[in-house]
């Protein structure tokens, strides 16, 4: 399987969740974390320095999940401006949440 490069914005993405995870977590300790998120330390370094800039969804869930984040706040930091308030396919505000 052949892996696009990322876009500018792609990588613009990865590096604005990477900042948002490091400040979520603030003083708690990496291992800590990432350990709590089932996760390897690694892998969360990688996605805060943003060499991960893509992560897959569940990863980010649960990182997001361990740190006290919903996942609605991630993507209104991450989102690119024009796209936080998008309506998606669900016909539901990118921002709005889901229906319980």
């Amino acid at each position: 399987m052949v892996r696009l490069p990322l876009t500018p914005a792609e990588v613009e993405r990865g590096r604005r969740l990477g900042a948002l995870l490091r400040r979520a977590r603030g003083e708690r300790s990496m291992v800590e974390t990432a350990l709590d998120a089932r996760i390897s330390p690694e892998t969360l370094r990688k996605i805060e320095s943003g060499r991960v800039a893509t992560p897959a969804f569940p990863t980010i869930a649960a990182i997001a999940d361990v740190l006290g984040l919903s996942l609605d706040a991630v993507w209104a930091e991450i989102a690119p401006p024009g796209r936080r308030t998008e309506r998606g396919r669900s016909g539901r505000d990118a921002g709005e949440p889901l229906a319980s």
